[in-house]
């Protein structure tokens, strides 16, 4: 194993060893992958994206300042993590996770019905994703779904703040005008 990889592993492995920093992992896992996912539209890149970001962020850990604001600045990491791979990569293939994924899991205490209605939800949502370019998806993702200000989606996505409005606006037309379509 060449020394970077092995630092890196060693690194991991050391930050791992913390009770503190698996619940860390355990609490953001699935919400920092959806959100690299959003972004990228490929599983598999979300995945290696998530598992980068996890080792980034544990590696810089001194860089946060209060607990409370760690999701905030565990976000932060992973949209610029999937938003550098895109650069890098220059390809937006979205993929439609839900058959890939399998079946939608069950919540506890969730009748049939109400997993049927989560699992038409999602369908949804990423098939309205799949409609939007590169720029839109991110756009849209890091401001309505993780709520982050204009300003910050502008500096992540390296445009103005009207470009980054542009695509917002774009991103809701097309998505309500997809759902439209898709009404019974």
């Amino acid at each position: 194993m060449s020394e970077p990889i092995r630092r890196i592993s060693d690194d991991v492995a050391a930050a791992l060893s913390s009770d503190a920093h698996t619940r860390f992992i355990q609490e953001n896992l699935r919400r920092v992958f959806l959100l690299i996912y959003r972004i990228v539209g490929n599983i598999d890149d979300a995945q290696d994206l998530t598992q980068e970001t996890f080792i980034k962020a544990l590696q810089n850990r001194s860089q946060l300042k209060e607990l409370d604001k760690a999701g905030h600045w565990l976000s932060r990491i992973a949209s610029n993590t999937a938003i550098d791979f895109l650069r890098r990569s220059r390809r937006a293939a979205y993929g439609d996770v839900a058959d890939l994924a399998g079946p939608v899991a069950v919540a506890p205490g969730d009748s049939p019905e109400q997993a049927l209605l989560r699992g038409e939800r999602k369908t949804h949502l990423d098939g309205g994703l799949a409609t939007l370019t590169e720029r839109e998806r991110t756009a849209l993702v890091l401001r309505d779904v993780e709520d982050m200000p204009a300003s910050e989606v502008a500096r992540l996505m390296n445009c103005s703040m009207a470009t980054v409005r542009s695509h917002i606006a774009n991103a809701r037309v097309k998505f309500k005008r997809y759902l439209e379509t898709r009404k019974y």
